[in-house]
C-alpha cells in the first residue's frame, strides 16, 4: 500500500506539535510532510507536497484556512481545525470535509482518521459551497494572538485555554499559570509570552506578572510608592511595579 501524506497548518507552533503527536497515536502510518504556519505557506506547501490530506486551521494570518482551503480547491481532502463552539458547526456537519474542534480529543480525531481511510480511493470533494456556507457561518477574529498554552499539571500534558488563565508570574525558571481551579508550569519565559497575548486582555503589571484583565477586581493604593492588584473572588493580591501605575488611574 502507497503511504498516506498529510499537512499541517497552523499559526501557532505548540498547536501543530500537539496535533502531530496525537496523529502519531491515532494513525502511525501517516507521513506528515510539511507543516505551515499561515495559510499562503499552506497553499504553496500543497502545491510543492500534493498531500493526500490538509489538515487546515480557520484561524491564520495571511490566507485563514478557509481562504487557503478554496485555493487548495480538489487537490486534497481537507480538515479544518478549529475553536469554534459546536452550536457553530452546522456547516461542518452537512459538508464534505471533517473537522476537529479545539482542543483536540483523541476520540474525535479517531473518527475523523477512520473517515479519511474509509474514503481515500474516492476524489476529494470540491469544496466551494461548504466554504461559501462556512464563511456565512463563522465570524471572522483575529488570529494573531495566543489561544492555547501547553503545560504540564502534575504527570499530565495539557492544553490550557489562554482566556481561562488569571496571571502569568515568572517562578525562577519556570513561569507560573494560573487559573481558577488550578495552575501549571511552563518554560515559556513572560517575554514570549508578551508577545504573542493580546495586549487588550492580559496588561504587565510587575516586570514577572501579567494579569487577565477580566479578572482584576479592584486595585488598592497605599501611599504614593504601592499599589496592588485584587482579583475576583481570590485571596492574593498582585503588586504593581511603579511603572505600570499607569494603567489604573481611571480606576
Amino acid at each position: 500500500m502507497s503511504r498516506v501524506t498529510a499537512l499541517i497548518a497552523d499559526d501557532e507552533a505548540l498547536m501543530r506539535a500537539n496535533l502531530r503527536e496525537q496523529l502519531a497515536l491515532a494513525w502511525p502510518e501517516l507521513d506528515i510532510v510539511a507543516e505551515a504556519a499561515d495559510g499562503d505557506e499552506a497553499v504553496a506547501l500543497c502545491a510543492q507536497y500534493r498531500p493526500d490530506v490538509a489538515f487546515l486551521d480557520i484561524r491564520m494570518p495571511g490566507r485563514t484556512g478557509l481562504d487557503a482551503a478554496l485555493e487548495i480547491g480538489d487537490a486534497t481532502r481537507v480538515v479544518f481545525v478549529t475553536a469554534y463552539e459546536q452550536h457553530a458547526l452546522a456547516a461542518f456537519e452537512a459538508g464534505a470535509v471533517d473537522y476537529l474542534l479545539k482542543p483536540i480529543e483523541q476520540d474525535r480525531l479517531a473518527q475523523t482518521v477512520d473517515r479519511i481511510r474509509r474514503n481515500l480511493q474516492q476524489p476529494p470533494e470540491a469544496l466551494e459551497g461548504l466554504l461559501a456556507d462556512l464563511r456565512r457561518s463563522i465570524k471572522p477574529a483575529d488570529a494573531r494572538y495566543m489561544r492555547w498554552i501547553k503545560a504540564s499539571i502534575g504527570r499530565e500534558l495539557r492544553l490550557l485555554s489562554v482566556d481561562d488563565v488569571i496571571y502569568f508570574q515568572s517562578d525562577t525558571k519556570y513561569t507560573r499559570v494560573v487559573l481558577a481551579n488550578t495552575e501549571a508550569l511552563i518554560r515559556t519565559p513572560l517575554k514570549e509570552l508578551l508577545a504573542g497575548l493580546d495586549p487588550e486582555k492580559f496588561w504587565q503589571i510587575h516586570r514577572g506578572t501579567l494579569v487577565n484583565v477580566t479578572a482584576i477586581g479592584s486595585v488598592s493604593r497605599d501611599g504614593l510608592e504601592k499599589q496592588s492588584v485584587h482579583l475576583k473572588g481570590r485571596a492574593e493580591k498582585l503588586a504593581v511595579s511603579r511603572q505600570f501605575f499607569h494603567l489604573f488611574r481611571q480606576m
